[in-house]
């Protein structure tokens, strides 16, 4: 049966719903493994986005594979709404192309790296996919800024205002023209107050004759040097050296270069729990469609006022005689085992000589985890920030920023954002509406 016209339009608005699908991150500590699926499909068929009819038993041999892993984590997904999307888009696509529920399913292929010398490891990339030769080939070199996100967790925004914040769950970092990225923070340990970072995932943007659409995905204990789909470049297109992937340390330090829009990207393991940060030109930082989704992201906004905690007061309730906890926005329980306050203050001081912000992170960090590890995660995000901030006069940090009662912003911070979830789940449903 040949595929109607009308039918043609939907299969093709499904293809950036799975786009989309792919930016819908389950919270870490779920079992629903949707981003898998979505991921090994978006794989086996890209390149295919109007499949011809000699392609049509391969395509839906990729489509029942998919929705065979769709059931297979169905249990898990109830009421996960990149799920269900996944499943009513499985359903359209197999009727559109006349695909029977029986028959043999495909292993997902991961795209195969190419020899040296191939045309993804060629170094004469367009000029359009070099962001310093062709946006500003005539004029001053670009303003770079630095956003980086780590330990318990704290923030370092794009206008280097520093915040300790709670932000449990999943959270958005940088959400513009280019690029997404988003995190999910996870209790450090049952009951307490403290979280960190557990997962990970950038959507690098398809650009010009640069490159393809690419997913990078890390969570605890998993650092890939490969974007999802295998791949360690920006795909087949003229400039896909552009966008590059690079293990520094084997499951410990990844770094990604795209070039195409001036921007570095480093990704940690420290201990259990990930790090962040990110060095981009102001013009990439500002580049959205919509001024208003600006207030969106954290790296740009800052943390929202209900989800900061406050760092002087607990300074001040640890330096007393008898407190070691921090005073949070909240009352919580208190983590077991942690560090006493000399002590803490002892080990930061072996990596952190200097009493900065990112030295009193540290001794914060041990004091509601009790886990050394995050001692290593400060030094780690400070000398991030000596690697990939462009003014070296403000690597140091002292004065930490914080909203004020009123949405008054102490050391000038933008008014925090609204909440998300309304607008992340519209976002979510309206792929479904194309």
């Amino acid at each position: 049966m040949g595929m109607g016209r009308g039918a043609g339009r939907s299969a093709l608005g499904f293809w950036p719903t799975l786009a989309f699908l792919l930016c819908s991150f389950p919270a870490a500590t779920s079992p629903c493994k949707i981003l898998k699926c979505n991921s090994e499909f978006w794989s086996a068929t890209s390149g295919s986005h109007t499949p011809a009819s000699e392609d049509a038993p391969e395509f839906c041999a990729a489509l029942r594979t998919y929705a065979l892993c769709t059931r297979r984590t169905a249990r898990t997904c109830r009421g996960d709404l990149a799920y269900h999307s996944a499943v009513h888009g499985i359903e359209d696509l197999m009727s559109q192309h006349n695909c029977s529920k029986d028959g043999p399913t495909s292993q997902p292929r991961l795209r195969t790296l190419p020899p040296v010398g191939d045309s993804q490891e060629r170094s004469d990339s367009p000029e359009i996919c070099h962001y310093e030769k062709s946006f500003h080939k005539h004029s001053a070199a670009p303003n770079y800024t630095h956003c980086g996100l780590f330990g318990d967790p704290h923030l370092r925004t794009f206008t280097d205002h520093f915040q300790t914040c709670k932000v449990q769950g999943a959270w958005p970092l940088i959400d513009n023209n280019y690029l997404n990225v988003q995190v999910t923070n996870t209790p450090v340990l049952p009951g307490s107050p403290a979280t960190a970072t557990s997962k990970l995932t950038i959507i690098f943007k398809n650009f010009q004759e640069c490159v393809d659409q690419k997913v990078y995905q890390a969570e605890m204990d998993e650092l890939p040097a490969a974007f999802a789909d295998g791949s360690k470049n920006g795909g087949d297109r003229h400039g896909a050296n552009s966008l590059k992937i690079t293990e520094k340390v084997s499951g410990q330090h990844v770094e990604i270069q795209a070039k195409y829009i001036g921007t570095t990207i480093v990704v940690r393991q420290v201990g259990r729990y990930l790090t962040f940060a990110v060095r981009m030109p102001e013009e990439v930082v500002n580049a959205v469609e919509d001024r208003d989704s600006q207030g969106l992201y954290l790296c740009l906004r800052g943390c929202p006022l209900n989800q900061q905690i406050d760092f002087q007061a607990f300074r001040a309730n640890a330096e007393g005689p008898d407190a070691r906890r921090p005073v949070a926005a909240s009352p919580a329980p208190a983590a077991p085992e942690t560090f006493p306050y000399e002590t803490a203050v002892a080990k930061c001081k072996e990596k952190l000589p200097v009493e900065d912000l990112y030295y009193q992170a540290c001794v914060f960090d041990l004091l509601t985890t009790g886990d050394v590890n995050f001692t290593l995660a400060a030094y780690y995000a400070l000398e991030d920030v000596k690697m990939l901030h462009s003014n070296k006069d403000k690597l140091h940090l002292y004065e930490r920023t914080r909203e004020l009662p009123g949405g008054v912003a102490a050391a000038g911070q933008p008014l925090a954002p609204r909440p998300l979830l309304s607008t992340l789940v519209l976002l979510t449903l309206l792929p479904l509406l194309w």
